[in-house]
Formats: structure tokens, sequence, C-alpha cells
């Protein structure tokens, strides 16, 4: 499976939807949850779980400069930070696994057509027959 990104997983999503991701997400506020919600749940955790990789990597890159000394102190700081790095490496890869098996899974519906015919209501139930004056022995 080709690594997806937050903004791939949008694209997918606005494209099922038929609608740009904002108003998705407005809409999806004032509706019960369901499967929007739940998709558009994922893509924040995608995102966020993005956005920490970059953080960290950024923040390894600073405490491995070449020009910079690394100490007993900063062992400590370059572990926690490689440790934080492959904990949001393992999110963004399980969100985004989850989520595109999610999208593949379904299919946008097809508009409805104004020449289809609407189905007609159910014809009613036959009256049930008039129960008998007088009882059976």
């Amino acid at each position: 499976m080709p690594h997806l990104t937050s903004i791939d997983i949008a694209g997918r999503i606005e494209d099922l939807y038929g609608a740009p991701l904002a108003d998705l997400e407005a809409h999806a506020q004032d509706q019960p949850p369901g499967m929007l919600s739940a998709l558009l749940g994922m893509h924040d955790t995608l995102a966020l779980a993005e956005r920490s990789i970059d953080f960290h990597r950024d923040h390894l890159a600073r405490l491995i400069h070449p020009e910079r000394q690394i100490g007993p102190h900063e062992v400590s700081h370059l572990l926690d930070g490689t440790r934080r790095l492959a904990e949001a490496v393992a999110v963004r890869e399980a969100q985004a696994t989850s989520v595109a098996a999610v999208l593949q899974s379904l299919s946008r519906a097809p508009a409805p057509t104004s020449a289809s015919p609407t189905p007609s209501p159910p014809a009613p139930a036959a009256p049930l027959a008039a129960q008998s004056a007088t009882h059976s022995r």
C-alpha cells in the first residue's frame, strides 16, 4: 500500500462526500456520530501524528547538529526524542492504513435521478374479519 498522507486522505474524503473538508467538518458537528465523523476523527489523528513527526525529527536534527557536543545529559534527550518519533510514526502508519481501508470499502452513492420513479407506498393491510356476535360452543 502506498504511503498516504493526511492531505491524500482529506482528498479522498472530499471525493467520497462531494464537498470540501471544512464544509464536511461543519456539517458533522450538527449530526449524530456516524461514518463521516469517524473518518474526520481518523484524519485529524493522522494529521496530528504527521505534525508530531515533523516536530520530533526537527528536534533530533538540532540535538545532533555537528557543531553541538553530545554529553550524558543530551543522550537522554536523544533517546526520548527517538522514542517519541517512533511512536508518532507508528500512529501515522496505523491511522493511514485504517482510514485508507475504510475509504476503500466505501463508495460514493450515485446521485438520485429525477426520472427515477418513486416507490409506491405499501398497500394497506386487509381488514380483519369481523368477529361473530355469537360465541361457538
